[in-house]
């Protein structure tokens, strides 16, 4: 397997780790956090969801695994392996697992959404720290 892929001196991740955040069975674990946005991966477990949400950012879905429905202002479609859904900042949104394996997904936030060492096993973990204020995005310095 090849190593991690630099580019300018930026260190990427590989494609074992990013399959291993999506075997992990996490519900959240962000793999990287750059200065304009973060790449997530995300577990619905089986009857399980994303949680119902807006956020002040943008944030683009991308559907490694699993089935289900995608929520947004209230209308529904159905989601699979391989689809690609993006949610405007300010729309309130959800993804339900309705299938019988985990939904498993990649997400980019623009800008970062989470802490850049964030690893949440359960959504309840998740939630309980972004409501004590401990799971917050970097604040990087702005480019000149």
């Amino acid at each position: 397997m090849p190593g991690p892929i630099t580019i300018l001196g930026i260190r990427g991740i590989t494609m074992k780790e990013a399959k291993t955040a999506a075997d992990s069975g996490d519900f959240r674990r962000v793999l990287w956090t750059g200065d304009h946005s973060q790449l997530v991966i995300m577990t619905a477990p089986v009857k399980g969801e994303i949680g119902e949400e807006i956020h002040a950012v943008d944030q683009h879905l991308f559907f490694l695994s699993g089935s289900g429905e995608a929520i947004i202002e209230g209308e529904t479609k159905q989601i699979t392996g391989g689809d690609l859904v993006v949610v405007p900042q300010g729309s309130k949104h959800n993804f339900i697992n309705t299938g019988p394996t985990p939904l498993i997904l990649a997400t980019v936030y623009a800008p970062a959404e989470h802490d850049e060492h964030a690893v949440h096993k359960t959504k309840e973990e998740g939630d309980k720290l972004e409501e004590e204020g401990k799971d917050k995005p970097p604040q990087k310095k702005q480019k000149s």
